[in-house]
């Protein structure tokens, strides 16, 4: 297992795309020299320029939202039973933008990325936010010749960015479709994102930040999967692990002579297969934004900003959710003019309702967008 699993220069690019933005100043403070942010695309812009449509990604996730035509990889992509040809966001109708947000680590610029001297930025790499990562996406959208988006859509830690867009550039997003997700970090978000944070720094291998030259199998594994073990636990239902795991020992195991249970199984397989695709310098700079997420900071608090947005609102929770609780969408929904009532996904799987329920998912965003954005011929 290498020590980190981020995408570096040299390895495949894939579809991936990829945009120098230069220069950004931080929220913080001081800037980061150099900004490059990775990106997918699906479709054709129109000739009007109206078909555009920005997919945001939650904490794990990528730009690789669907897949692309002729790919002959099994890797549908972690929403493409709602983003792709005939779907939800059809892509034969609108030009699709995915952006891999910065801090990330699979392409964009992040902490695994080459610093000013070459060398990993690791422990040097500075305090993101919300803000900075909607910057960094505005100069993209430029970049792309985008001028307005007919939507900005994203789940969880992808909804904090699309809250932003629709504060930061209003008159650049026409609807925007906020899901399982909130306006401001909660202290029981923050409690749950320290414990996961606590896990990877206190990982030997970790070495304070600066352990992308270390051997393979030495990187902070242990410590970025614990992270995962817990964050995981706060994205599924009590009522579904009860249900599928119970007090099920793992095969043969037995726990009264320590082996483990099935739901210890379980998150061990989904620690594993975190540490193999995901870096941890990603993962604290990632989590660290996340706490940090206010969308009221300095305009007034929450409801004040939210009276801001111009564009169509969708908000959608889950209703089993304890990691971003339906209340924190009632929110949204109460302070955004017209939002209207919360949309609900039925489920048992908690967070992950919003990456497991696709037919409920793909129901509610595709006759949204169908409402609000009209497509026209690409060009």
């Amino acid at each position: 297992m290498p020590a980190s699993g981020a995408w570096r220069e040299g390895d495949d690019p894939g579809p991936r795309r990829f945009a120098d933005i230069g220069a950004l100043p931080l929220e913080a403070g001081g800037r980061l020299p150099h900004v490059r942010l990775a990106y997918e695309t699906w479709g054709e812009l129109n000739e009007a320029g109206d078909n555009a449509v920005l997919v945001l990604h939650a904490l794990t996730g990528d730009a690789h939202v669907t897949a692309h035509p002729g790919d002959q990889s099994d890797d549908e992509g972690w929403w493409g039973q709602v983003v792709g040809p005939g779907r939800a966001i059809d892509t034969t109708k609108y030009f699709v933008v995915a952006p891999n947000v910065l801090g990330g680590c699979q392409g964009s610029t992040g902490p695994s990325s080459p610093a000013p001297d070459g060398s990993p930025w690791g422990s040097r790499f500075p305090v993101l936010t919300v803000r900075d990562q909607v910057a960094a996406e505005i100069e993209l959208a430029d970049l792309l010749g985008i001028e307005r988006w007919a939507l900005v859509v994203g789940a969880s830690m992808g909804g904090h960015r699309v809250l932003e867009w629709a504060v930061m550039a209003p008159e650049r997003v026409d609807a925007i479709a906020v899901v399982a997700t909130n306006a401001q970090a909660s202290a029981e978000q923050v409690a749950w994102a320290h414990s996961q944070l606590g896990a990877i720094r206190l990982d030997p291998n970790w070495r304070g930040g600066d352990y992308y030259d270390a051997a393979p199998g030495h990187g902070p594994h242990a410590g970025l999967g614990l992270a995962r073990q817990i964050a995981h636990t706060t994205y599924r239902s009590p009522a579904e692990l009860e249900e599928r795991f119970g007090r099920l020992p793992q095969h043969a195991e037995e726990p009264l002579s320590g082996g483990r249970y099935a739901v210890q199984s379980y998150l061990d397989h989904h620690a594993s297969k975190l540490a193999v695709r995901f870096d941890a310098g990603s993962y604290v700079a990632l989590t660290q934004t996340m706490i940090t997420h206010d969308v009221g900071r300095d305009r007034g608090g929450v409801e004040a900003a939210l009276a801001q947005v111009r564009a169509a609102t969708l908000v959608v929770a889950v209703d089993s959710d304890r990691l971003f609780f339906p209340d924190e969408s009632e929110r949204i929904a109460a302070a955004v003019p017209g939002a209207g009532p919360v949309a609900y996904v039925r489920s048992d799987h908690g967070h992950d309702g919003f990456l497991v329920e696709h037919d409920q998912v793909a129901a509610l965003v595709g006759r949204f967008l169908r409402s609000v954005a009209p497509v026209r011929p690409a060009r």
